[in-house]
């Protein structure tokens, strides 16, 4: 029985997430967990996060958690969720906070003043469905469509230093990059776990996905 650690470090939707996980495998063994030798040990990691990424990453430090997520993201199947994702990256404009370093690039706060394609006022956080464009072929999005509408709940996103890591993108009043790959590594800006179906197939692809 394979196990998915899901990463406790005090700042994700753990029980959605988890439960989504347990629905779609439900012959993996799926735990949450904070314990960094269980994280190790797992076959599979899915580091999620919600909230501010300085809190988040002080949480990780605290925690003792963050040499056992790089040493998962280095050889196993792993997926970051939202502030997960963004936390991969080198630094974030948010509270200038300095990330993990596995992708080059920075987190960037959506601009102020953004207009929609009928010229109203955009709302920051981007909050609700959107589309997102699947940039490059990839395990993941397998049985997904291209054009596909996935649940957001941000303020902040990522650009990608490198266009060859970008796996998927989204319009909000700019292009953004929404999904991000790299060997074993995938992330994504949007919340599977709120995504209903589509996101449910993302799930049941990273539980069969062999990088």
């Amino acid at each position: 029985m394979q196990t998915v650690a899901v990463v406790d470090y005090g700042m994700g939707n753990l029980r959605s997430v988890s439960k989504a996980i347990e629905h779609v495998a439900p012959g993996a063994r799926v735990i949450v967990t904070g314990d960094p030798q269980q994280i190790v040990a797992a076959d599979r990691v899915v580091f999620p996060g919600q909230g501010a990424m300085p809190d988040c990453m002080r949480e990780m430090s605290a925690s003792g958690l963050r040499d056992a997520v790089l040493a998962a993201a280095a050889n196993k199947p792993f997926l970051g969720i939202c502030i997960g994702m963004q936390m991969l990256f080198e630094s974030s404009a948010e509270g200038e906070t300095p990330g993990l370093g596995l992708f080059r690039g920075r987190v960037v706060r959506f601009p102020h003043g953004m207009r929609g394609p009928d010229g109203t006022l955009l709302k920051v956080p981007h909050m609700g469905w959107n589309q997102v464009r699947q940039t490059r072929a990839h395990a993941l999005w397998s049985g997904i469509d291209d054009g596909s509408r996935f649940y957001f709940v941000h303020s902040y996103h990522p650009v990608a230093a490198i266009e060859g890591t970008v796996a998927g993108s989204a319009d909000y009043g700019i292009h953004f990059t929404c999904a991000i790959a790299r060997d074993n590594v995938f992330g994504v800006q949007f919340h599977p776990e709120k995504s209903h179906t589509t996101g449910l197939r993302l799930f049941s692809n990273f539980v069969a996905w062999n990088p």
